[in-house]
């Protein structure tokens, strides 16, 4: 039956495990996303997810024709799926939007990665094939993610009737970041992106640095600019050295945040108040700084920890009364760059516990295991969050923690954060590479009277709640039935 609504993303609400058997279980997908997308489609008739089978699993489910109602998972060969996913989402594309490359060494475009970039355009290709199958005349399709970018325009050339949107999850990176991608992979990919009807972001900031980059294709004949529109700059989309398409796509800005209901919810359940009485057995009467993070190299971990080890080097006044509860999980092991740096993650927090603790006080403790319920315990026991990304699409959990944290908590909170500009007014934001800064900044967070912690907290976490994910999803998806 053709489906009226269509998500595209990388990752699927669900999964699957193969017994021993050869039983295959369906597993829902976690995080605030997925689950606040999943909610948003239920309230949608005909609704269809389209996603990639990502494991050995959900490959075999594919090939025996299990599924799920509202989920298509695509079988892509392996070979492909790694090429685009590791070789270029996540080596490339992520980098070039994080400004994360090595600039003496990284990046380098040869012929291993023309090879991924052609992987990267069929995974593309597949998604707007089944796309293009699945929709109805005139339908909706809301494409997720960097690693789809190429989505919109492929399906715009095999079906010009549907409504397509197109999301970036992360920043998009600035002009010289884009200009060092080769020349025609760069149109490609604006290309690729214009075929949207409407293109979003989290942030102005991020929104802003797609446009400049747009125009600097202009005399490639990738993308016009036109006159603004009311949600943005709009623009005249041109393929590849081809004629002018007479088509417009809108620049919009949708900043995700938190079902504050749902999120309570969770953080006192019964699990979560068993983890909170073992981190507040470990924490004592201490202040509490909290941060919780993947270990990828955006989120700034490291110099984290440095600004922590200066705190306790300049205040001396905070040994024995402060403890950093740092839960960095390990992400993207299967490359070289994230091992070492969750290596180096791991021996600085060691130093500093040798540097400064003593038989009654561990200054870090560190979890580097998955554990959302720990997290959310952490949240609650939090004084002082810490969110110092370098350059982040939005970063939830700078939204998360005040929501949930019993007595309030004081933000410290990175001009690169997707969430500065929506909770700046209320954070201490510190420039994310000045180590002195973040440590001044986290002394003044410790020292804030409770009062004014407390009244700080209630303004981020209004601001925090602003969009949750249903809401935000049904925004865009009125927009784009409107555009």
């Amino acid at each position: 039956m053709a489906s009226q609504v269509l998500v595209a993303a990388n990752r699927g609400p669900l999964s699957y495990a193969l017994d021993e058997d050869g039983t295959l279980t369906a597993r829902r997908g976690g995080g605030g996303l997925v689950s606040g997308l999943s909610a948003a489609l239920a309230r949608q008739p005909e609704a269809l997810w389209v996603c990639a089978a990502l494991s050995d699993a959900d490959r075999e489910a594919v090939r025996r024709g299990v599924s799920e109602p509202g989920v298509r998972m695509l079988d892509i060969d392996p070979t492909t799926y790694d090429d685009a996913y590791n070789g270029i989402a996540n080596s490339v594309l992520w980098f070039t939007h994080h400004h994360l490359y090595d600039i003496p060494r990284e990046p380098v475009f040869d012929a291993r990665f023309r090879r991924q970039w052609q992987s990267y355009a069929a995974y593309n290709h597949a998604f707007a094939v089944a796309l293009a199958e699945e929709a109805g005349e005139g339908a909706a399709v809301l494409v997720q993610d960097y690693h789809l970018a190429l989505v919109p325009g492929e399906l715009r050339r095999l079906r010009p009737d549907l409504k397509i949107s197109h999301f970036t999850h992360t920043p998009w990176a600035s002009r010289e970041f884009l200009e060092m991608l080769p020349d025609d992979v760069r149109s490609q990919l604006v290309w690729g992106m214009l075929g949207a009807d409407i293109v979003g972001f989290h942030t102005w900031a991020w929104a802003n640095s797609f446009m400049d980059g747009a125009h600097l294709d202009d005399e490639r004949g990738v993308a016009e600019p036109c006159s603004p529109a009311g949600t943005g700059e709009r623009f005249v989309e041109k393929a590849p050295r081809g004629p002018v398409r007479h088509r417009r796509t809108d620049v919009a800005v949708y900043p995700l945040g938190v079902d504050a209901d749902e999120l309570r919810a969770l953080a006192h359940r019964p699990e979560v108040n068993d983890k909170l009485a073992a981190l507040r057995a470990e924490v004592g009467d201490r202040k509490a700084i909290v941060r919780v993070d993947r270990t990828e190299l955006s989120k700034n971990i490291v110099r984290g920890l440095l600004a922590y080890r200066e705190l306790l080097t300049v205040h001396p006044e905070w040994r024995g009364r402060v403890v950093h509860l740092a839960s960095a999980y390990p992400s993207r092991q299967d490359l070289a760059v994230y091992r070492s740096y969750t290596e180096a993650v791991r021996e600085l927090a060691e130093r500093i516990n040798e540097e400064f603790g003593t038989e009654d006080w561990q200054p870090v403790l560190v979890s580097v295991k998955d554990d959302f319920t720990r997290s959310l315990a952490a949240y609650r026991l939090a004084d002082v969050a810490l969110v110092n990304p370098v350059r982040d699409g939005m970063n939830l959990v700078a939204k998360e923690i005040p929501v949930v944290s019993d007595a309030g908590c004081a933000l410290v909170l990175s001009t690169g954060a997707g969430a500065y500009g929506e909770l700046r007014e209320d954070a201490l934001t510190v420039n994310p590479y000045d180590v002195t800064a973040t440590a001044q900044a986290l002394h003044a967070a410790l020292a804030m009277p409770a009062g004014e912690r407390l009244e700080r907290t209630k303004r981020l976490a209004a601001a925090a709640t602003a969009l949750p994910a249903t809401e935000w999803f049904t925004a865009q998806l009125e927009a784009l039935r409107e555009a």
